[in-house]
């Protein structure tokens, strides 16, 4: 255990990107949950991350353009077979998803067998590198997020249908993968969601920001603290947030809310 590490000109801008993640992830997750589609973040994440890797693989600079782009071309392109899928089969939508992240997830190992930093490589892509996150990139998130943010609170994705709502994931996912992770991708936009699900009314946003929130400050206080691995340890203190939370909420308010 080091207190030492409680450096919070580290730990600041990391929790910075996390909230941020966390602003255009809760309004998706209660969506997602919503349509049934649990694991499309999985599936999109994988497949930006793809493009991370494919880009990669043909020696484009790491973190420049050319990389962005190509993972935003890759996930537009699995939201828009995701949109096409939804239409054509909707009873196999959540399946199809599950196929399409497998391919992406094998997809990458492929391109990775030859390089001797395929492993470094992998584990980043999977639990992101959020403690090393600078000004440039909180900068693009948080213009890319607060357009985002505008785009749902305005109703403009919704009056674009299925093609609004996956190319807003497509655009939500790419931006935040690259910096926290698959795996926290997918916990910022289930657990908070899931943890107020029983709640309904305006507020439900606001708790699940709440939860989210907690989250990724308990974990990046733990994780320095502990010495641990800054991904995996705000995963889990993302799920004991909503856990404590669902609880604390049946214990006062045993009925389901719908109000």
């Amino acid at each position: 255990m080091n207190w030492h590490a409680l450096d919070w000109s580290i730990l600041a801008p990391a929790l910075v990107a996390g909230l941020l993640v966390l602003l255009t992830h809760v309004p998706l997750g209660v969506q997602v949950l919503d349509r049934g589609i649990v694991f499309i973040d999985l599936a999109i994440a994988q497949i930006a991350g793809l493009g991370v890797i494919g880009a990669d693989a043909l020696g484009l600079p790491e973190g420049g353009l050319a990389v962005q782009a190509a993972a935003l071309v890759a996930a537009l392109l699995g939201a828009g077979l995701l949109t096409w899928t939804e239409r054509r089969a909707p009873q196999q939508q959540e399946a199809l998803i599950g196929v399409m992240f497998v391919l992406a997830a094998c997809g990458g190992l492929l391109l990775l067998a030859g390089n001797p930093h395929g492993g470094e490589h992998l584990k980043d892509l999977l639990v992101g590198q959020i403690l090393w996150v600078d000004g440039r990139q909180l900068g693009w998130l948080a213009a890319l997020s607060a357009l985002l943010v505008a785009a749902m609170a305005t109703g403009v994705v919704r009056r674009l249908g299925r093609l609004g709502f996956y190319g807003v994931f497509a655009l939500a996912v790419t931006a935040s993968v690259q910096l926290v992770g698959v795996y926290l991708v997918f916990s910022s936009l289930i657990v908070p969601a899931l943890a107020t699900l029983r709640l309904g009314g305006r507020r439900r946003l606001g708790l699940a920001y709440a939860v989210g929130a907690a989250g990724y400050a308990l974990g990046l206080m733990l994780s320095a603290w502990l010495d641990l691995p800054s991904g995996a340890v705000i995963a889990w203190a993302l799920a004991g947030c909503g856990l404590l939370f669902v609880l604390l909420t049946r214990r006062w308010h045993p009925a389901s809310e719908t109000a």
